[in-house]
């Protein structure tokens, strides 16, 4: 190591990150534990490192789309990695900078703070390189349709559902999000109102048009549980009820979508023969005048394999709601057949992807209102400050974060634990040969 004691405290900092990595720094690199990254997730993000590097190569030579496309698939990872290798070697000159004995007192100071700066960054750069590994979601990057249903809880139950409805139309205004009302049906009794105003809420669908609204909302799939006072209850009791919110991949309507999502494709899983679907007309009920009692413009869609039906009156128009009732069914459809093949393919898997794995069964949310708490169970976060997360304030965005943060640390354990099993696969038919 270099004695300096002619650095100065304001340039010595360059002057680290500018070493190379000596011998003394890569001993204390192997013993430290900041910024790891399992063996054979590191062993994979080098394989797609070098596959980018080489069709870069190729690239140059000749053009080709399928290379172009598979570069811009590969290059987070080439990238995160790079930036976590970079750390890496920073880090370890650090340590070795910090404890050499026969370097200058003050640097080996300033080399340790750095060093705590540096290692905070690399584990964050971890985390970062792992998640990159994770396999793409096949809907991550379409906009959504968020699907709205009362579960237990009976009246109570469907105002808790209008409630969730304006949480999310809220959250949406705030962040910037383009949403349209796709559908939204109450209940035939008339006058009935929540505790803070809501309708009996029997069924609604709300459109997210932004690109990638379907992974940023994806968390919120599953069975929501209010803990609150009714409007109608005159002893003050506490009666819980739940919502179940469904997440759909909702197709968009541009004609350079990727041909794996598009519904004309027998291929895609968006893909519906019109001669498995029956159409029926209907005339719309509930509230609307002459319209309603003349006009034969409800339509509902079964799908006769799966027996799913959808129906839909909002509009007067016929032909919208025909339009708006194929989008709900095809992301209906699509939804199910995904689940199907993620569940074929868990069954490959080890036993931790299956507790890592949400259904749409599970309470994953509880909105206490006397207590003024909104818990998530997956991730186990408890915020305050109800109201705020009722109107889709900062304190829900605080939750959606959380969430996010629990699905990227499931997918990593599910993405290791593949690699694992790949791995000994792999050992035990080296070792058989």
């Amino acid at each position: 190591m270099f004695a300096a004691p002619w650095v100065c405290r304001s340039c010595a900092r360059s002057v680290l990150t500018r070493r190379t990595v000596s011998q003394f720094g890569r001993r204390y690199a192997s013993n430290a534990s900041a910024g790891a990254v399992p063996p054979v997730l590191l062993e994979r993000a080098r394989r797609i490192a070098t596959e980018n590097s080489q069709l870069k190569q190729a690239l140059e030579a000749e053009f080709d789309t399928k290379a172009a496309k598979r570069v811009g698939e590969t290059q987070s990872v080439a990238t995160a990695l790079s930036e976590w290798e970079e750390a890496q070697n920073a880090a370890a000159e650090l340590r070795g900078m910090a404890g050499a004995r026969d370097e200058d007192a003050e640097l080996r100071e300033l080399a340790r703070d750095e060093l705590e700066a540096t290692e905070a960054r690399l584990d964050e750069l971890a985390t970062a390189l792992s998640a990159s590994l994770t396999p793409k979601h096949p809907f991550g990057d379409m906009p959504c349709l968020l699907e709205m249903r009362p579960g237990p809880g009976g009246l109570e139950g469907r105002f808790f559902t209008d409630s969730l409805f304006r949480m999310y139309q809220n959250y949406c205004s705030r962040q910037g999000y383009k949403a349209r009302v796709v559908k939204y049906e109450t209940s035939d009794a008339i006058g009935d109102t929540g505790t803070d105003g809501e309708a009996a809420l029997q069924e609604a669908v709300l459109e997210i048009l932004d690109v990638g609204a379907y992974d940023l909302f994806r968390g919120e799939a599953g069975i929501h549980r209010v803990q609150r006072v009714p409007a109608t209850e005159s002893k003050g009791r506490t009666h819980t009820s739940a919502a179940a919110v469904w997440v759909l991949p909702s197709f968009p309507d541009m004609p350079e979508a990727d041909k794996e999502n598009s519904y004309d494709d027998p291929e895609s899983l968006f893909y519906i023969s019109p001669a498995d679907v029956r159409t029926e007309t209907m005339r719309a009920r509930g509230a609307g005048g002459q319209h309603v009692n003349k006009t034969e413009s409800a339509i509902r869609l079964t799908h006769i394999p799966t027996g799913t039906v959808v129906s839909i009156q909002d509009s007067r128009s016929q032909h919208a709601n025909r339009d708006a009732a194929w989008k709900i069914l095809r992301a209906r459809i699509a939804e199910k057949r995904r689940e199907e093949r993620e569940e074929a393919a868990r069954q490959l898997r080890d036993a931790v992807l299956h507790k890592s794995q949400v259904t749409r069964s599970d309470k994953i949310r509880t909105y206490n209102y006397s207590q003024d708490r909104v818990t998530d169970h997956r991730c186990g976060l408890d915020v305050h400050n109800l109201p705020d997360v009722m109107n889709g304030g900062e304190t829900l965005s605080k939750v959606f974060d959380a969430v996010h943060t629990w699905q990227r640390e499931r997918d990593i354990e599910a993405l290791l634990a593949e690699e694992e099993s790949q791995d000994k696969d792999t050992t035990k038919s080296k070792g058989k040969k």
